[in-house]
């Protein structure tokens, strides 16, 4: 079988029951690791997050697993992955902005992100759970922005239950209908494409404020 990145994302449900039976119970450690890389190390934001959640709950329906360990030791990686990637955040993020003359990590960015953390932290590290991507780096920069850690693990806590909770039920309860599961490659690309929509209209809506402020300045 030809293991390249975009067959594995389309077909997650056929690598999932080949590692179950290949692996047996060390397919719970292997999904652990994958869910902890992805939200606790800033440069692995590429891993299929939300399909592979949706998919292990669907593989846990049919036998596969046990759907209660399965949620629960996920939750606890992603909380893992979210604190340590806060802390590498918070120790040696700023280290980052120590350069006065660098254009890219300045000292007034750091300032700024800072105030944000303390006016909006809470709802952006709970949202940030269902955004691909963003949902690496808003942990690391909670740390950046010295975000109070118990404020930040509390909202951590909530936004894994409602993610890893919400996506290993519904792949559990609806994963193995027929029609569903027939198109299931299908639905793992609206599960992306949907996934980003948020992060795609915040692209959109800052360039178009971009435009609107360049226009007003002339």
């Amino acid at each position: 079988m030809d293991f390249n990145p975009i067959d594995i994302v389309l077909h997650l449900d056929v690598y999932l029951d080949m590692l179950v039976t290949n692996y047996g119970a060390w397919i719970y450690a292997i999904l652990f690791m994958v869910i902890f890389c992805e939200t606790g190390l800033v440069v692995m934001p590429f891993l299929p997050g939300d399909s592979l959640l949706f998919i292990a709950g669907a593989v846990a329906a049919g036998g596969g697993m046990d759907p209660v360990l399965l949620a629960g030791l996920l939750m606890l990686a992603a909380i893992l992955g979210d604190s340590t990637n806060y802390i590498i955040g918070r120790t040696a993020g700023e280290k980052l902005f120590s350069n006065p003359d660098s254009k890219i990590f300045r000292r007034d960015y750091l300032q700024q992100t800072h105030d944000f953390y303390d006016k909006h932290g809470g709802k952006t590290v709970t949202l940030a759970r269902f955004l691909p991507i963003i949902r690496t780096f808003a942990p690391f920069v909670a740390g950046v922005g010295r975000m109070p850690y118990p404020r930040f693990f509390a909202f951590s806590v909530l936004g894994t239950i409602l993610w890893v909770g919400g996506l290993v039920t519904l792949g559990y309860f609806f994963g193995n209908v027929p029609f569903i599961k027939k198109n299931l490659s299908l639905l793992v690309v609206g599960i992306i494409l949907l996934s980003l929509v948020p992060m795609i209209i915040g692209m959109v809506r800052n360039r178009l404020a971009g435009s609107n402020s360049k226009a007003e300045s002339r």
